[in-house]
């Protein structure tokens, strides 16, 4: 059976749970639509690192 040999200090335990938090996505804005969208991802508008990738459907403003 495994045994500890000496007790873990409180700062040795939160060093290890520091990168158990959670972090924000990685956001991008596009030089060209000025969008923001998750990183090396196409944007709602088709457009990716300032070209047209997709071409997506027209939406009248009215």
């Amino acid at each position: 059976m495994a045994v500890q040999k000496s007790r873990r200090t409180p700062a040795t335990r939160g060093n290890r749970r520091n990168h158990d938090k959670l972090k924000g996505p990685a956001l991008s804005t596009d030089a060209v639509t000025g969008e923001t969208h998750l990183r090396h991802n196409v944007g709602a508008d088709g457009f990716y690192r300032g070209k047209k990738i997709i071409d997506t459907p027209v939406e009248d403003a009215e």
